[in-house]
C-alpha cells in the first residue's frame, strides 16, 4: 500500500487476514471502524479478547464451549448412544440447524490427507475410539465431507470401529433438493444411485 498512515495499513493488512477478506474490502472495513464511535470500538475489541478469552474445546466432543462442557453433551434429552463425527465445529452448527438429528457429536478437527501430511494422530481419532471404547455406543454417524480426504478418514475410522461391534453408517450423498438431472456431476450421479431408497 504505502500511501496509507501506518496504522491504518496496518490494519488493513489485519483484517486482510481474515478468510473471505480480499484488500478492497478489507480497506472499506477499516475506514469504517475508523469512522465509528469509540464505544462501538471498544466494544468490538472486548469481544475479541472475551472469545479468545472464553472459548475452549469440549472435553468430551472436542466442540467449542465457554462452559465446562458445551450445550450438546451437557443436554441430558440427548440420545447418548449415537454419535456423529465431524470434521469441523461449522459442520455441527449445519446439522443443528436441521433439528432432526438428537444424538451427540465428536469434532475431528480435520480429516487424514498424506499429501499435506496429516495422519490419524493428528486429527482426533484415539479420542473418538477412547469414548466409543468407555460408553455404550450403538452407531457411528460418519458425517465427513464427501472429499477424497473426508472419504478416506469415514473407511479409515469405520474400518477400526465396525470390529468394535457398533454400527457405522454414512451420511447419504445424491442430488440435491431442487437441482435438475442434466446438471449434474457424474459422481454425484453414481452416489445417488448407489443411495436410492423404495419410495
Amino acid at each position: 500500500m504505502g500511501f496509507y498512515p501506518k496504522a491504518i495499513e496496518r490494519l488493513v493488512t489485519e483484517l486482510g487476514k481474515l478468510p473471505g477478506i480480499g484488500e478492497k474490502t478489507a480497506q472499506r472495513l477499516a475506514f469504517h471502524l475508523i469512522d465509528a464511535p469509540a464505544e462501538e470500538i471498544e466494544g468490538l475489541s472486548n469481544a475479541l479478547l472475551n472469545v479468545k478469552d472464553k472459548i475452549r474445546l469440549c472435553p468430551e466432543c472436542f466442540s467449542i464451549t465457554d462452559g465446562d462442557r458445551c450445550d450438546v453433551c451437557a443436554d441430558p434429552n440427548r440420545n447418548r448412544r449415537v454419535i456423529c463425527v465431524v470434521q469441523s465445529t461449522k459442520d455441527i452448527f449445519a446439522i443443528e440447524k436441521t433439528r432432526e438429528y438428537n444424538g451427540l457429536y465428536h469434532v475431528l478437527h480435520g480429516v487424514i490427507s498424506p499429501l499435506e501430511g496429516i495422519g490419524p494422530q493428528d486429527i482426533k481419532a484415539k479420542e473418538l475410539l477412547l469414548r466409543i471404547g468407555e460408553n455404550d455406543i450403538e452407531e457411528v454417524i460418519m458425517a465427513t465431507n464427501p472429499t477424497p480426504e473426508g472419504e478416506a478418514t469415514a473407511m479409515y475410522l469405520g474400518n477400526l470401529i465396525s470390529p468394535l461391534g457398533v454400527k457405522v453408517t454414512r451420511l447419504a450423498k445424491g442430488i440435491p433438493i431442487g437441482a435438475d438431472v442434466e446438471y449434474i456431476d457424474e459422481i454425484t450421479l453414481i452416489k445417488a444411485f448407489e443411495g436410492r431408497n423404495t419410495i
